[in-house]
């Protein structure tokens, strides 16, 4: 098995995934990767949560039909024409969408669980438990995950998507996030930067001249977009160990009160503590034992 750099990767003090390189790579390529795959992430988190409310709602209606009552609708003789094409496999029950986004055309139950099953494969997939469990995230495993998604979607609405819809245009690489707060989430490729001990890694240079060339090791390394400054170098120790540090030292604490507590009630056995001691020595008292006849 080939050795190779992991790399913990972090967005500010948030922990995201681990990445596998080696010291041989160019920075620009670890750079590129790492935000196509951190990119990814926030791009199935997205798609989850729509088909979620595709699941409850069925299709996103017209942007001129959004948020308006069904009075409006019938005052204004809108149609959704296109919501009338694309009808979820097996039937649908109403489920009115209060946000007005979705048309309430619900897909069946057994076509749900189609969805949630996909949901939760993908989110899993990508999820940060995978740093506890030591598993890497690959530009494949993101990849997999769009599939599996699209592939559900595809089951329970063969006829496709309308076109309009957040989810088509999040498959199809047409989303516009302007104003969203996804879109201050986004690194673009040529605005991001990876930082590693409080130095900026530079393009152009490999990775072995920031960490060496002992290809079995493992570093963290922060993600940022260009401009957002230097990010806080990492503790000396991490979170779990200034926990078991902590509870150490409590430990420690409770064990030297208990010791002080035995210490200040031990010396009400000792002879020097019986307040009639010293009469009785002065009286010849103190070595005499009493016998029963």
């Amino acid at each position: 098995m080939k050795k190779m750099v992991r790399l913990h990767i972090k967005k500010g003090e948030e922990s995201q995934f681990l990445f596998d390189t080696t010291v041989d790579s160019f920075i620009d390529n670890v750079i590129n990767d790492i935000t196509i795959i951190y990119n990814g992430r926030l791009k199935i988190f997205r798609i989850c949560y729509e088909i979620e409310e595709l699941a409850k709602h069925g299709t996103m209606l017209p942007a001129n039909m959004m948020g308006l009552t069904t009075e409006q609708v019938d005052e204004l003789k809108l149609k959704d024409e296109w919501g009338e094409k694309c009808v979820p496999m097996s039937g649908w029950k109403f489920n009115k969408d209060i946000m007005g986004r979705r048309n309430g055309r619900q897909p069946n139950e057994k076509m749900q669980e189609i969805l949630r099953k996909s949901i939760e494969t993908a989110r899993n997939m990508i999820s940060k438990d995978k740093i506890i469990q030591n598993e890497i995230l690959t530009l494949e495993t993101v990849q997999k995950a769009l599939d599996i998604l699209r592939g559900a979607v595809t089951i329970v609405y063969p006829m496709g998507l309308p076109p309009h819809d957040i989810i088509r245009h999040e498959f199809e690489n047409t989303e516009d996030l302007t104003g969203t707060q996804a879109s201050l989430e986004v690194i673009e490729i040529q605005m991001s930067q990876l930082w590693f001990s409080g130095k900026e890694m530079i393009r152009g240079k490999m990775l072995k001249d920031y960490l060496g060339s002992n290809e079995k090791t493992k570093v963290t390394v922060k993600l940022q977009k260009r401009g957002s400054g230097r990010p806080a170098r990492e503790p000396l120790i991490s979170e779990n160990e200034h926990k078991q540090l902590m509870l150490h030292a409590y430990r420690r604490q409770e064990e030297l009160k208990k010791l002080e507590q035995d210490d200040d009630n031990e010396y009400l056995d000792a002879a020097w503590a019986d307040g009639s001691s010293l009469k009785r020595h002065f009286q010849g008292l103190s070595n005499i034992s009493w016998r029963p006849h």
